[in-house]
């Protein structure tokens, strides 16, 4: 008996774990303060290297949340109608350098080749999703930029890491993301960790007090899901077969 109640227990975990979507489209419905808190308090059950826990959380809502995204939206508008145009304006851009990242510039070099099909394969579903041709520039810009208004989530998280720990950090975050967001999904909110809104760190800063030796990771936007189709789309997911390392033939 205990070991069919084990294998449904383990069934209904991998549904759930399957069931979990990146939300790109958000009601503006708040979200309670007491949900918050407890998603936050249930990412802190994930194991930590020396149980260090080096990452922080900036949560923004409310007029914090508006101030940022307003920020964010405004660089966004002058680097993506100069990213595209001649070097007399990418000049002017950098002379002037509003708009231009503040931090954590690696994030727009391109893919190596083993990863770039992934990425170029997620992207091409999207975009024909959102009905967005493959050259139209100026829709993938406004697409990309919705990024900056968080897709209308409420709650916009900041996940910083401390520097001393490196990549060591990251992993530590990662982990605490994950068990943010299966709670979040648990609570019938939707998340969307974010990248993008790593570019302008000092943004961020002007509204929190957040020590220098940590560093902005990326964001998460979380809220209640609206009924779009987008918050439907399923990533392709790789194979057991291209997530293993195969033995040597030779030994």
């Amino acid at each position: 008996m205990s070991s069919n109640i084990n294998d449904r227990d383990a069934a209904w975990v991998s549904q759930f774990l399957a069931s979990r979507r990146t939300t790109r489209d958000f009601l503006p419905t708040p979200v309670a303060q007491e949900i918050i808190n407890q998603i936050l308090t249930d990412s802190l059950t994930a194991p930590s290297w020396s149980n260090t826990r080096p990452f922080k959380v900036a949560v923004a809502t409310d007029d914090v949340r508006d101030r940022i995204s307003n920020e964010f939206l405004s660089r966004w508008s002058v680097l993506s109608k100069i990213l595209h145009k001649g070097i007399r304006n990418k000049l002017r851009l950098i002379y002037s350098r509003y708009g231009l990242p503040t931090s954590n510039r690696s994030i727009v070099k391109p893919y190596v080749k083993e990863l770039k099909p992934r990425a170029q394969r997620v992207g091409k579903e999207l975009y024909e999703l959102f009905g967005v041709a493959r050259g139209d520039r100026a829709a993938r810009d406004k697409q990309w930029g919705k990024n900056y208004s968080f897709f209308g989530a409420p709650v916009e998280l900041f996940i910083y890491i401390h520097k001393s720990l490196h990549i060591y950090a990251a992993s530590d975050a990662g982990l605490m993301m994950e068990n943010l967001m299966l709670s979040a999904h648990a609570h019938g909110l939707g998340t969307c960790a974010q990248g993008a809104v790593s570019f302008w760190d000092d943004v961020v800063r002007q509204e929190f007090e957040i020590s220098k030796d940590y560093r902005l990771l990326c964001g998460i936007a979380i809220g209640y899901p609206s009924n779009s189709p987008v918050n439907s789309f399923g990533a392709h997911r790789i194979g057991l077969d291209e997530l293993l390392f195969k033995l040597k033939r030779d030994r």
